[in-house]
């Protein structure tokens, strides 16, 4: 069959080889559209790589699972920078190896690591668990399993693991971000919105998660699934069509072989039947008279979900989260009301409030009293639940066992991470992420899709206020410490006048009685400045006249 794709406008997500997408597409006569989804980025800390590094040298895992090439590399990589290469590569040669496909198998063999167990056609984490359970049997059960993820987390695989192993170490040694410059994917999400795409290609699940990321946070979500009832959606393979059944999706081709190359020419051999197909499908379709596709975390029975109203209306909703713009209050003030806020939106027996600084999410309100946690706790992103809701910046709704959640971490001195049911949702303010909000339950609780929505919604309200509290704290102590460096700097002059100090000198004199007296340098400072407006005071003509005009007592 001849391959043409004349006139057709072909949608490539791709990121590492879009010019090499753009350039297949062109060679069979279609318009390349590019927009690529997402940029691979390191971790923000590489503490996680490196106790893996040394738990493998100390014989901790049994079985470690590599799922892709580039991980396989970047783990080598990072790890050489800190400890011996060569024994980090000895220790992976002496523990079972399982590859979930060819690029993860390659990398494997550069470093010359066995390989005891590869995953076949379609590389799946469903042929991959397949294939280990049918090499190591029952002795896959009580094994310590470390796993390479790609991106971001598989649950269901890390699930399967988990009702064998005795423990799963996650090993994330990069993370999919969205492109620096997401205008491309923004305009992607109009073109298909607007049925301006005959043809999309999907070459991974992150692209999936990425542009449906991208038309949340602009209000296209549903323009977006009635785009694809007239676009031909195409999946690379299997674990691609896993990651589109997750959005309710299901692709209308796959190529024999999970290649790009297979899956371009593929595309345009049958691309004048599947065109047909599918528009013939969306002119018989007849607006609701089927039901619309919504986003997995939040489905369900929407009219189950209706009648289990909260306790605000839509309008009492606006008018207290309003309210609370308006007020103007200081940081903490606003965190507390949020917490009270969420609370009175859905009942729970635990509220938490995380704010991000510098990669982290650091605790700042609780429902409960944790005066020793609040400000001190943090997490990282894609740490955890929490943390994983930060770096996704999607909702998760767990109704009931959620410490047995794959992503789910447990911390030592909070008791709330025994409680059953777990919903939290991103906090968000012009696409950036400000905190996370958690609500969790001591009982399974079956969180309705309209709660998610309500407290989503209240994540993307309260974004604004809590920025602008935020900046205002950090101005007001921005202020407050430039105000000490001026009255340091003044306090140094006097001692270095009165004294015969050079300024290291008169600061160090500071220093020391700021320990002695457990002071800050800024009261330090003030009680030098103000013992030397006393003496000028004391000494001055008017401070004499003063005194000399002052009453004694007989």
């Amino acid at each position: 069959m001849a391959a043409n794709l004349q006139g057709i406008r072909v949608l490539s997500l791709e990121s590492r080889r879009a010019v090499e997408s753009a350039k297949l597409i062109r060679t069979y006569g279609g318009e390349p559209l590019t927009a690529p989804a997402m940029r691979e980025i390191g971790m923000s800390s590489d503490g996680p790589v490196l106790e893996f590094a040394q738990g493998l040298i100390a014989g901790a895992f049994d079985l470690v699972i590599f799922t892709t090439g580039v991980g396989v590399r970047s783990l080598i990589k990072t790890v050489s920078e800190y400890m011996d290469r060569e024994q980090f590569l000895a220790a992976l040669r002496t523990v079972k190896i399982a590859a979930r496909g060819p690029k993860s198998s390659s990398a494997l063999r550069e470093f010359s690591i066995p390989i005891t167990v590869v995953a076949p056609e379609p590389f799946t984490w469903r042929v991959l668990m397949q294939a280990m359970e049918e090499k190591f049997g029952d002795a896959l059960t009580g094994m310590n399993i470390a796993v390479q993820e790609y991106g971001t987390s598989n649950p269901e695989l890390l699930t399967a693991l988990a009702e064998k192993s005795v423990s799963i170490t996650r090993l994330l040694v990069y993370q999919w971000a969205l492109p620096e410059d997401t205008q491309p994917l923004r305009e992607a999400v109009i073109a298909l919105a607007h049925g301006h795409v005959d043809v999309v290609l999907f070459m991974n699940a992150g692209q999936v998660a990425h542009l449906f990321l991208m038309a949340e946070r602009m209000g296209y979500t549903d323009s977006l699934y009635e785009g694809f009832r007239s676009t031909v959606i195409g999946s690379i393979g299997p674990s691609t069509t896993e990651g589109l059944s997750m959005y309710r999706l299901a692709p209308d081709f796959e190529p024999t072989q999970s290649k790009m190359g297979f899956l371009i020419k593929e595309i345009a051999e049958n691309s004048e039947v599947l065109l047909k197909q599918k528009r013939a499908a969306a002119s018989l379709h007849v607006s609701g008279s089927a039901a619309r596709p919504i986003s997995p975390l939040l489905s369900g029975d929407f009219a189950a979900a209706q009648a289990a109203r909260s306790e605000l209306s839509g309008v009492d909703f606006l008018h207290e989260i309003g309210s609370r713009m308006a007020a103007s209050d200081p940081l903490h003030t606003v965190l507390n009301r949020i917490v009270d806020f969420a609370c009175s939106l859905i009942q729970c027996d635990s509220c938490f409030v995380y704010m991000l600084e510098d990669n982290q999410l650091v605790l700042r309100a609780s429902k409960n009293p944790h005066s020793d946690l609040v400000d001190h706790l943090g997490i990282w992103l894609g740490q955890g639940i929490t943390g994983w809701v930060g770096w996704h910046r999607e909702p998760v709704a767990i109704p009931e066992k959620a410490l047995k959640d794959p992503r789910f971490q447990r911390f030592k001195n909070l008791p709330e991470d025994t409680f059953e049911a777990f919903l939290s949702v991103p906090i968000l303010c012009r696409s950036k992420l400000i905190g996370v909000i958690n609500l969790q339950h001591r009982k399974p609780y079956y969180h309705t899709e309209h709660e998610v929505r309500l407290l989503t919604a209240a994540g993307y309200l309260v974004g604004a206020e809590l920025e602008r509290a935020r900046l205002e704290t950090e101005n007001t102590q921005l202020s407050d410490r430039l105000e000490s460096r001026k009255l340091i700097e003044r306090a140094k002059g006097v001692l270095q006048r009165d004294f015969g100090l050079d300024e290291e000198s008169a600061y160090r004199a500071m220093q020391r009685e700021s320990r002695q007296r457990r002071k800050s340098m800024r009261e330090i400072a003030d009680a030098i400045l103000l013992n030397d407006d006393l003496r000028k005071s004391r000494w001055s003509p008017v401070g004499q006249a003063e005194e000399s005009n002052t009453p004694t007592e007989a």
